[in-house]
């Protein structure tokens, strides 16, 4: 059985006051500011309306609401958000979530995107030296990768008759590395479809003097020149069969290796422009990495290493959005209601990050040293003290709760395995 593609829930979570408000704040302007553009698509302002419609499943992702019919019944007995309690069947709802245009949530998201970015903008909570320093020389930091969404059940009706096991198809993302909060995001239906593919739908919004940390899978010469053409930087991963020339060596120890190289050796069209080659060595094993930073005062060959590190993070949302608020069980099967429920999730986890970076500012440490999925859960405890009276802010209560693992443990560094052996006594 595939465990991460259940769902064992079957009641809805609560929602404390403190927190609806927090959302309706920031959500509700965004989706009546998309009034006209409603009316423009000939959609009638009828009882599902688009404020409602993102209310209720922001709702069902947040609270973890089992099914569209629990929803039903939530709407009819308490208010939702900003929305009253009010009376609908389940088929009007599971209609709507088919034909509602995704589109729609999708400028709500990149809507209140921005206002987040600005938050975190003016927080002074401690940044790791190696991102200060890139900062200096970079206008953005951005991680881009993509993944696979999971499986779809094919109980839902427009696939029982379908053979073999449909995907959710692929999600690419840009991820701010300072604020961890999402930049864009593209969803594509197509499982089939190669990443580059998707990059190519964001290569119009990434600024000059961006520097983007990218996973292996997009390597290609075709994007590296692009790259170096329109002044956007690059750290990314090398393939072990690559033939290059080497034209400079700025560093050469036992160690670590810094060259400027030339690729496409052997190619009918070979990469433009000269790449750089970073390679360290840890234990046995030497990590390389390229980037199109050549200048080695502006990125050193241990900040290239710890910068590409860094990048793990896309992976660490990526896992949040799909085990912690649900995005690996996909409860529909038709392409818009799962991008729907796509960007919904991303716009919950960027308002879990904002509350991250709250506490990290109340603690004065680095956003990475804050557990969300210990803020998620420490949030049920926050529920309990709200109602008994005993808190009213979920940033200064999770941040005074030591106990509940809201701050990770630092970790032991790495020793050798004759070190270990003899702390051990073995």
């Amino acid at each position: 059985m595939r465990r991460d593609h259940a769902r064992p829930r079957h009641h809805p979570h609560a929602l404390d006051p403190v927190l609806q408000q927090h959302l309706t704040q920031l959500v509700q302007p965004a989706t009546y500011a998309l009034t006209d553009q409603y009316h423009r698509l000939g959609l009638r302002f009828r009882i599902l309306s688009l404020p409602v419609m993102v209310a209720l499943v922001l709702t069902l992702i947040w609270r973890q609401v089992p099914s569209v019919s629990t929803l039903v019944q939530l709407l009819a007995r308490e208010p939702l958000l900003w929305v009253p309690p009010r009376r609908v069947s389940q088929q009007a709802l599971s209609e709507r979530l088919r034909c509602l245009p995704a589109s729609l949530f999708q400028q709500v998201v990149h809507a209140v995107l921005p206002q987040l970015q600005e938050r975190a903008a003016v927080r002074t909570r401690p940044r790791p030296p190696v991102i200060q320093r890139a900062q200096d020389h970079f206008t953005h930091l951005w991680i881009i990768d993509a993944t696979k969404l999971e499986l779809l059940f094919k109980k839902v009706g427009a696939l029982r008759e379908e053979p073999g096991a449909p995907h959710g198809g692929h999600l690419l993302g840009v991820l701010d590395l300072v604020s961890r909060l999402p930049v864009q995001l593209v969803w594509d239906d197509t499982t089939s479809i190669n990443e580059r593919h998707l990059l190519e739908r964001v290569k119009g919004m990434l600024p000059p003097g961006t520097l983007l940390l990218l996973d292996r899978g997009f390597y290609g010469f075709p994007l590296f020149d692009w790259c170096t053409d329109h002044q956007v930087s690059f750290i990314t991963r090398t393939r072990s069969d690559a033939s290059y020339t080497v034209r400079q060596v700025l560093q050469d120890s036992p160690t670590c290796r810094d060259r400027i190289i030339q690729f496409g050796q052997f190619r009918s069209n070979p990469c433009r422009h000269p790449i750089r080659l970073v390679e360290v060595r840890r234990g046995e094993r030497w990590y390389q990495y390229l980037t199109n930073v050549l200048d080695p005062t502006v990125l050193t060959a241990a900040e290239v290493a710890e910068l590409y590190a860094r990048r793990w993070r896309m992976e660490d949302a990526f896992s949040l959005v799909k085990r912690l608020l649900g995005l690996s069980y996909l409860w529909t099967g038709a392409a818009n209601g799962i991008e729907l429920q796509v960007w919904a999730t991303w716009l919950l986890y960027a308002v879990l990050i904002d509350l991250c970076d709250q506490i990290a500012e109340v603690k004065s440490l680095p956003l990475d040293r804050i557990s969300v999925e210990m803020v998620y859960r420490g949030l049920y405890h926050f529920t309990g003290a709200y109602a008994q009276g005993t808190a009213t802010d979920p940033v200064a209560y999770l941040a005074s709760q030591d106990d509940l693992g809201i701050v990770k443990r630092l970790r032991t560094p790495c020793t050798s395995l004759d070190t270990q052996r003899q702390i051990l006594n073995l």
